[in-house]
């Protein structure tokens, strides 16, 4: 089968990208290849559900430009398509000196991205939160929460309306491209099944760099699996909050910190941590890949990132194994939760490219050959900024057939 585009991943990313583009081209034969049943089974269904402001992002940089046009853009196809979200505003508690500090910088980050924000003292932020204990916080008002995996399933009824085709349970096993175009090998029920595109377009997550080694790509990053665990409070604590309560979060590193977050649903949820993962798709307690682990222990980044933040690691590897840490890092900002209060939530895997070097990649990475774009790296906000990502995906693919 032959078609125009095809477009490997269906997560928010790859749907986004596809939606857009045949709304481009609407003679283009485009196809979206997905290896589960269903859309966003992956990143985009195992997050916060957050609709991020921008807040942390480095002015400038594509995450911070990405997020200021996505979380309007985020909010108007959710009025558009009637899915339930709510603008409930975020609290940056900070519960010590250094972080009172880095609460100061963050504010005045706020200002350099164009984001309405509020400084709150610690009385003020009692009377707004009076389970919330800080010396002060940060109220960004335009953070919102929603179900993405609803509005992925949207985009993609979106994209086959104008005619779009969705292979699900299509796993790509084998990528060779030629002068023409890109032949794709794949599985479809266990069954061997061949396609050629034009071009490809990879946004595959957890598999970015094993999609460019197909293609013989030449790069410098690997993806490594961090393991992102949540609990849920019991349903006496939905009312616990009226905001999205966040940690002042380490500059240095490109994870949160535990959060609390009221979901769509009305529950509340807890974290998530960050910890070491040994399977790309580990979403159980325990998970073990010996392919993945492989993968890791050959690449000379795994080793350094691991020796750069391995005082981190230690602790949140324990607080994952030990329910009471995990707590302690609650009862810094919640004092009244109790450990019977952490009730079990699925985790999520975050897909952290990282380069040879052990540099963790903070904003959108990309690749291409002549017939194909790869995203490598696709960090939080990606699931709020989907909408202006797959338009800025769109611009490069028409770029490169110029």
């Amino acid at each position: 089968m032959k078609f125009d585009y095809v477009i490997i991943g269906g997560g928010i990313v790859g749907v986004s990208t596809a939606w857009q583009l045949q709304q481009q081209f609407p003679h283009k034969r485009i196809a979206i290849m997905e290896k589960e049943n269903q859309f966003a089974c992956h990143q985009t269904g195992h997050n916060s559900g957050v609709i991020h402001a921008g807040v942390y992002y480095q002015p400038g940089s594509l995450k911070a430009k990405f997020c200021k046009e996505g979380v309007q853009a985020t909010i108007n196809f959710c009025q558009e398509n009637n899915i339930p979200f709510e603008q409930c505003g975020k609290l940056l508690v900070a519960t010590s000196p250094l972080e009172h500090e880095r609460m100061l910088a963050l504010y005045e980050r706020c200002g350099e991205n164009g984001i309405e924000a509020e400084l709150l003292s610690e009385a003020e932020l009692k009377q707004r939160e009076p389970n919330i204990t800080g010396v002060g916080a940060i109220f960004v008002k335009q953070t919102g929460i929603v179900d993405y995996q609803l509005v992925t399933t949207k985009m993609a009824e979106k994209f086959q309306q104008l005619g779009g085709t969705i292979l699900l349970r299509h796993e790509v096993v084998g990528l060779t491209e030629h002068a023409d175009g890109v032949s794709i090998e794949a599985f479809y029920n266990t069954k061997p099944v061949q396609f050629e595109c034009d071009f490809l377009i990879a946004c595959s997550g957890l598999m970015a760099d094993r999609t460019t080694r197909m293609l013989g790509i030449e790069t410098d990053f690997q993806i490594i699996p961090f393991r992102g665990e949540y609990y849920r409070l019991a349903p006496q604590h939905n009312q616990i909050v009226n905001h999205l309560i966040y940690p002042i979060p380490d500059p240095d590193l490109p994870f949160l910190g535990v959060h609390l977050t009221r979901m769509i649903d009305g529950s509340v949820t807890v974290g998530p941590n960050a910890v070491q993962g040994w399977k790309r798709e580990g979403y159980g307690k325990i998970n073990i890949s010996l392919g993945d682990i492989w993968d890791m222990v050959r690449f000379t980044g795994f080793w350094r990132v691991l020796k750069n933040n391995l005082k981190v690691g230690i602790k949140e590897t324990w607080n994952s194994w030990y329910k009471p840490g995990y707590l302690k890092t609650v009862q810094k900002y919640c004092p009244s939760l109790r450990l019977k209060d952490l009730q079990p939530y699925p985790a999520g895997i975050r897909a952290q490219a990282v380069m040879k070097d052990g540099a963790m990649v903070h904003d959108f990475l990309f690749a291409s050959s002549p017939r194909s774009l790869h995203v490598c790296n696709a960090p939080s906000p990606a699931a709020t900024s989907a909408l202006p990502i797959g338009a800025y995906i769109c611009e490069k693919i028409i770029d490169a057939q110029k």
